[in-house]
């Protein structure tokens, strides 16, 4: 699995490899995905903290890029 190299050869912590690999397995084919914090959490077994900070970790790393998407009402999801 050549892109869990990436996160191996930095300094993540352990929450934001499992982070990392949770979303690499849930991805499409073009790399993306769309789990709320909320389900990455429940399937982890983590806080929503503990993944919120995990997700930061990641885009600081610049291995992940989060992308705000507008709900049918309106609203940020």
């Amino acid at each position: 699995m050549p892109y869990f190299q990436n996160i191996y050869r930095s300094d993540l912590n352990h929450r934001a490899r499992t982070v990392y690999m949770y979303l690499k397995d849930h991805a499409d084919s073009q790399g993306q995905c769309w789990p709320g914090i909320k389900t990455i959490a429940s399937d982890l077994g983590l806080s929503r903290s503990t993944v919120k900070r995990a997700l930061d970790d990641l885009c600081r790393e610049g291995l992940i890029s989060k992308e705000r998407r507008w709900r049918e009402n309106g609203s940020y999801t």
